[in-house]
């Protein structure tokens, strides 16, 4: 579960690249003034995916509000490229909606070791489509 999760968080820092490469392709200049600490640790499983599926919406919330700006400012380019996003969040939130059931059917907070066993396999055949932190370049973030 714990690989699941830094896979997932790997794809959520190529999303930030994605939006630093925009802003510098448009002639702007990035800052990231600080990326605040993580939460406490959860206290059980159904706390964690539970976390990962509140941080999808806040996530869809915020990508909103940059397609309504965009829309008022009738910057054409940025509400374009945020459509990407805006289906990209679907998928997130949908992915985050599976863990949650998933959880569920293996018992949630009372599940027994050997669902969360069975839990743990599925997640590590899930499709890893995340390129490693170690491998990127320049070209390629």
């Amino acid at each position: 579960m714990a690989n699941f999760l830094y896979r997932h968080a790997q794809e959520e820092r190529n999303h930030s690249i994605k939006f630093m490469e925009y802003i510098l392709n448009r002639g702007g200049k990035p800052k990231v003034d600080a990326i605040p600490a993580p939460p406490a640790d959860p206290e059980s499983l159904t706390a964690c995916f539970d976390g990962v599926f509140k941080h999808e919406v806040d996530n869809t919330t915020a990508i909103y509000r940059i397609v309504d700006l965009s829309m008022e400012e009738k910057d054409w380019a940025t509400w374009n490229f945020m459509q990407w996003f805006v289906q990209e969040q679907i998928e997130e939130e949908t992915l985050a909606q599976n863990l949650i059931d998933k959880l569920k059917i293996a018992g949630g907070d009372r599940a027994t070791d050997e669902s969360l066993f069975t839990l743990d396999k599925t997640l590590e055949e899930a499709p890893n489509d995340v390129p490693l932190a170690q491998n990127a370049t320049g070209a390629n973030p």
